[in-house]
């Protein structure tokens, strides 16, 4: 004979931490971090802990439980990126941290909305999650933060350096790596590094050019502006540059992209115009996305966490949701470390005949 949903619910209701606790192998405390979404637990422990709560239908007390309220608690997460590489990075780190914690995700793109329609989406928004992620260039918006933050929604941005008391923001320090990177070049023999930058809109790439000036005059190499070209983080802004760049008549010896998919572009024009990579031509870019991987040879590159950036992002501002209301507010400038990965894209500059 079957049984009833209603003795089934018995039977889940009847499961307790413990059992989920020695089915997991782990402790009843560790369990409860796990299912209240506290960030200190090892991932093979919280792992082992969900399968053990999904296989054994666990339902804790929602009157007693802090996963209720996680639950119930809704942030969304808005872009307009149109590096797809980077996206991927940052939904994979935002759905990370939301099934942790247990909270419930909500992902918008506002690709196709102009800026009055945005400010409108943003209106709208405010009055239904509890908190909003903002990735650039959307956080560099002062209109859109402005509305989330005057209907007292906590905003995290990710990946901006524009600091204020309001907003909260997760970033890697941009002038140190791009400074380390020209210098990776510069200690290879380098002195004609060619450097593309990112979008205008954005203050990592203010960042970003300012690494790759100060790395040359602390090596005592003038700065050339026909070495520079404007990009926009995509793919086809590095393609022009990189054509500007390569028809020069002292071209580069080494082009710096200030993010991955456009250093991409970079090689596409290099073996184009039958130029080898690194042989002829050294390139490196910015972030560490897939697209770093893609290329023949792979870049050498600056690792972002951005995965990593948008999971914190979901702890901190879980952290200012559930604060106690007499509380001071938790704005949080949180710089996460970045990391020169090296691989095959650059070798030492061809001698001048």
């Amino acid at each position: 004979m079957k049984n009833s949903p209603k003795a089934l619910r018995r039977k889940a209701s009847a499961i307790t931490i413990d059992e989920v606790a020695a089915h997991a192998g782990v402790s009843a405390m560790t369990v409860s971090r796990v299912i209240n979404g506290h960030a200190g637990v090892r991932e093979a422990n919280r792992e082992r802990v969900m399968r053990s709560v999904l296989e054994l239908d666990y339902r804790p007390n929602l009157a007693a439980s802090a996963l209720a309220a996680a639950q119930h608690t809704c942030i969304a997460l808005i872009y307009t990126n149109p590096s797809s590489s980077y996206l991927r990075e940052l939904l994979v780190g935002a759905l990370r941290g939301s099934t942790r914690s247990a909270a419930q995700l909500v992902i918008a793109t506002w690709d196709e909305l102009g800026a009055q329609a945005r400010r409108e989406a943003a209106r709208q928004l405010a009055g239904t999650v509890a908190g909003v992620i903002l990735p650039p260039p959307l956080c560099e918006s002062k209109d859109i933060v402005d509305v989330f933050v005057d209907a007292g929604t906590p905003v995290v941005s990710i990946a901006s350096s524009h600091f204020s008391d309001r907003v909260s923001c997760v970033r890697i320090d941009d002038r140190q790596a791009s400074h380390e990177m020209v210098s990776h070049l510069i200690a290879h023999g380098h002195t004609r590094i060619g450097y593309i930058t990112g979008d205008p809109n954005q203050t990592a790439s203010a960042h970003r050019w300012q690494g790759y000036r100060d790395a040359l005059a602390d090596a005592g190499i003038g700065y050339d502006d026909t070495l520079v070209q404007p990009g926009y983080f995509t793919y086809r802004s590095g393609l022009e540059a990189a054509e500007r760049l390569l028809t020069l008549p002292q071209p580069p010896s080494a082009v710096f992209a200030s993010n991955d998919d456009m250093a991409s572009a970079v090689v596409s024009v290099a073996h184009r115009r039958g130029l080898e990579v690194p042989g002829d031509l050294s390139v490196v870019g910015f972030d560490d996305t897939s697209a770093s991987t893609m290329v023949w040879p792979e870049l050498t590159t600056i690792h972002q966490p951005v995965a990593d950036m948008a999971d914190t992002a979901i702890d901190i501002l879980l952290r200012e949701i559930r604060r106690p209301a007499a509380s001071a507010r938790g704005i949080v400038n949180h710089v996460l470390p970045h990391q020169l990965v090296t691989r095959a894209s650059v070798s030492r500059p061809l001698p001048d005949l």
